[in-house]
């Protein structure tokens, strides 16, 4: 079930009233002892002869003695650990997270950890807005290429080819770079085109941070509906309201029930439940299999020309060096789609084929954020070998992903990221 917007809390309303009716102590007053806090009153008090046991109904009388003592309430659960940071035989660092594998139909395949804790998307929700676009007929009216479509629904590392290929669709749509809202901080990520930009003096623009093929995206849609491109960012936008309804649709819910904040590029995000975000991969993975009797089946045919655009592009949908998504998509070619977001959360849409017989969707989130990647980074890859996605050539290929190094001043390794544990089957587990 979507979760609501919060709201006021009544019995923190209840205990500033009392603290504030709290009457004065008289000056010169003989001092007492202290009696002991009075409780407050429950938000729907229940009448001695009416009290409820769990699991009865407040009309039944109780006809068994004594009211049954309230049972504490249940611990927070603490996610297991996923990482370990050693740096010889010591462990520096520990990172919890929680993992869940969905099938296209929502079973829950594998899980570990707590599938319910909510997350924001970030930039794994790419892929699912720039459907927007697609039913729009961006496609057509821009010509718009795989490796167009590509870099709109990843997080490009501002590396040249990327900046080329936004700049011609922006002159072919007739729209300034200029109206681009996601400025430029941490621009590029890539670092050797960072420090070739930093030798010759030029000020990295707003072209090569990361979100700006999600911005692009945007400002299309807003040539193709007449919209204003000014302040497109603005959660009462048209444009923005047309991609909140977009994603909604996505996760089966409506606008009105969406959690929503605002992301580091400074437009919505939106947050849903670990395993929602796994099913929306499992979609992407196969969206022709999505039940006719689901309303998102209507997004099948743009959801498969993105899946399409960016298994062909891995290089658009991250970068040529070092990006785990890119990485992912080559080392098992055609068979996952792979999408980050911020503070350690990963989407892998794994494609049915030989040893699948159907599509899935793992999400998988680092409580802490990931440590500088290295904890997304291990964890994903192991995840990703024991739900049978790798085969080993794919695994040798991603191996300094599977064990991230920090290196000393002079190369040698000092530490290393480790992936410890079971993603056992539910069936197994029950």
């Amino acid at each position: 079930m979507p979760p609501s917007r919060s709201g006021s809390d009544p019995v923190a309303g209840r205990a500033r009233s009392a603290r504030a009716s709290k009457p004065a102590a008289s000056k010169g007053a003989a001092p007492e002892s202290v009696a002991p806090p009075a409780v407050l009153p429950s938000a729907d008090p229940v009448p001695p002869t009416q009290a409820r046991l769990p699991g009865r109904s407040a009309g039944v009388k109780n006809v068994r003695g004594p009211k049954a003592p309230a049972r504490a309430p249940e611990p927070p659960r603490t996610p297991p650990v996923l990482v370990h940071q050693m740096r010889g035989d010591v462990v520096e660092s520990r990172h919890r997270g929680s993992i869940v594998e969905v099938g296209i139909d929502g079973t829950v395949q594998r899980v570990l950890g707590d599938p319910e804790t909510l997350v924001n998307l970030r930039s794994a929700v790419k892929p699912f807005g720039l459907v927007a676009l697609v039913e729009a007929g961006g496609v057509e009216e821009f010509g718009l290429s795989d490796a167009e479509l590509a870099i709109m629904a990843g997080s490009h590392s501002g590396e040249d080819l990327h900046v080329r290929t936004l700049q011609a669709v922006f002159r072919r749509a007739g729209v300034s770079q200029q109206f681009l809202g996601c400025g430029s901080e941490g621009a590029p990520l890539d670092a050797l085109t960072a420090a070739r930009l930093s030798r010759d003096g030029e000020r990295p623009g707003s072209v090569r941070h990361m979100c700006s093929g999600q911005h692009a995206s945007l400002l299309l849609l807003c040539r193709i509906k007449e919209w204003p491109f000014e302040e497109y960012w603005r959660p009462d936008h048209p444009v923005q309201l047309l991609y909140e309804a977009t994603v909604a649709r996505v996760f089966s819910t409506s606008p009105e029930l969406l959690r929503v904040s605002t992301d580091a590029c400074g437009v919505p995000t939106y947050a849903f439940p670990l395993v929602e975000v796994a099913r929306a991969f499992a979609m992407l993975a196969d969206p022709t299999a999505i039940p006719h009797r689901d309303s998102r089946s209507s997004l099948a045919d743009a959801l498969c020309r993105i899946r399409d655009a960016m298994l062909a592009n891995p290089e658009m949908v991250a970068g040529s060096r070092d990006r785990l998504d890119t990485s992912v998509m080559k080392a098992a070619p055609g068979r996952i789609v792979a999408k980050g977001g911020a503070e350690g959360l990963r989407g892998f849409a794994l494609l049915p084929g030989e040893g699948r017989p159907g599509a899935s969707g793992v999400a998988i989130k680092i409580e802490d954020g990931g440590g500088f990647d290295r904890a997304a980074s291990a964890a994903s890859v192991e995840t990703l070998r024991q739900v049978g996605a790798l085969d080993p050539a794919a695994l040798r290929a991603l191996a300094r992903y599977a064990r991230p190094v920090a290196l000393d001043p002079r190369g040698e390794r000092v530490g290393e990221a480790v992936a410890r544990f079971e993603l056992a089957p539910v069936g197994e587990l029950l």
